[in-house]
């Protein structure tokens, strides 16, 4: 199939046409240079070409999206939220493929077209909420990257019989080894990371884990995450989610960390939570050459009823969590959303250029800053070739 795109705005302001066919870019002149003489014609509108979104770290298996209004009544604290989600979800409804589905079909409509997501493996529930990320990640192959994490939210090492758990989810399927808070959660901060590594050499997998403890215990374990990390070989197959010990005020001790985690090259993932007062601050983290990427966490379950899975949305938070005011800070936040995230997800192809792949992102805007600060509903999501969502609504594709 063929298609011209005719008056789309390039970033720096300029205007173009585009030559679509099987699926790929073929050819990209100026503005009106392109006849539209193809088997199909949009007109862009001056809209801006931008790369398809990337979420970078999420939760297909938690989200409440579709269901009824879910009241939560439960109790601050990370160990409240972690049981009172192990102990209800299914019995309020949280369908793991259904919920998946859902999820993913609505980034779709967004232009997020690829994500990393974490699945939780506990002994409550087994490797059922894998299963079913699994079955809508076959379902969605053709429109949607997505990575899956196994993560022992409850816990690794305390809980016995989850590191066998893991074991079978990386065989069975996961992409990656998750892990979440060695000494807070696990209370074993060397078992904990121990048979997270193991697990990432026994299986040639890569690593991403949460890190929520503040200050110098989230400090110390990053240090052992590094540690780890060099010793094994493992630079640049590590990533360190949320990470808010960065951003603790205490002289002399973030500095030296960023310092280690470019040497390392560990990736940070951020998700802006606006409750939060410390967090890793993208401009340091930037400037100390430390890879970044974001990614939405929680939208809409029963750790938050906040959010939507728009990574425009998304950028806009963490842009003004970072006091992002000039636009080279916003355009910042966009290639953390755009193409570092694809960087990250192992994506080499991910800018709309001649001879690349026909994946990419039409929104209304003036400019990339533009579009971070003030996220447009007027869009058209492209995927090989076709358009597949407009104005943040999936298509009957």
């Amino acid at each position: 199939m063929s298609m011209t795109i005719q008056n789309v705005r390039h970033p720096d302001g300029s205007c173009a046409d585009l030559f679509l066919e099987d699926g790929r870019i073929q050819q990209v002149g100026p503005a009106g240079s392109l006849a539209a003489g193809t088997e199909s014609s949009i007109d862009g509108d001056g809209y801006l070409l931008l790369p398809p979104l990337c979420d970078c770290h999420a939760h297909l298996d938690k989200t409440t999206l579709g269901l009824d209004w879910i009241k939560n009544e439960v109790k601050p604290g990370l160990v409240n939220l972690i049981a009172n989600e192990r102990e209800h979800r299914i019995a309020w409804g949280l369908d793991p493929y259904r919920q998946a589905v859902r999820h993913i079909r609505s980034s779709l409509g967004y232009g997020v077209l690829a994500m990393r997501s974490h699945i939780d493996v506990d002994t409550q529930h087994g490797l059922s909420l894998l299963e079913g990320a699994l079955a809508a990640r076959e379902e969605y192959k053709d429109l949607f990257h997505l990575q899956l994490v196994a993560f022992p939210q409850s816990g690794l090492v305390s809980r016995p019989g989850t590191y066998e758990l893991m074991d079978q989810a990386l065989a069975m399927g996961a992409d990656l080894v998750g892990g979440v808070d060695p000494s807070a959660l696990d209370r074993d901060s060397k078992g904990c990371l121990d048979a997270i590594f193991a697990l990432a050499q026994k299986h040639g997998k890569p690593v991403d884990i949460h890190l929520h403890e503040p200050a110098e215990l989230g400090a110390y374990d990053m240090e052992e995450i590094i540690q780890r990390t060099e010793a094994l070989g493992m630079q640049g197959k590590v990533a360190i989610s949320h990470a808010f010990c960065l951003g603790a005020p205490i002289p002399g001790l973030v500095p030296p960390l960023l310092e280690k985690l470019a040497r390392a090259d560990i990736t940070i993932i951020t998700c802006g939570q606006p409750q939060l007062a410390t967090f890793p601050h993208i401009q340091e983290l930037a400037a100390a050459g430390v890879k970044t990427a974001c990614g939405n966490d929680n939208i809409q379950d029963l750790w938050s009823h906040f959010g939507t899975p728009d990574m425009l949305q998304r950028a806009s938070l963490i842009a003004m969590k970072n006091l992002c005011r000039n636009d080279s800070e916003l355009d910042l936040v966009l290639d953390l959303c755009t193409r570092s995230g694809a960087q990250l997800l192992g994506l080499e192809s991910w800018e709309p250029l001649p001879g690349g792949p026909a994946d990419f992102l039409l929104v209304k805007g003036s400019c990339p800053a533009q579009c971070v600060a003030q996220p447009p509903v007027e869009r058209m999501v492209f995927r090989r070739g076709c358009l597949i969502a407009k104005d943040c609504r999936l298509l009957d594709c």
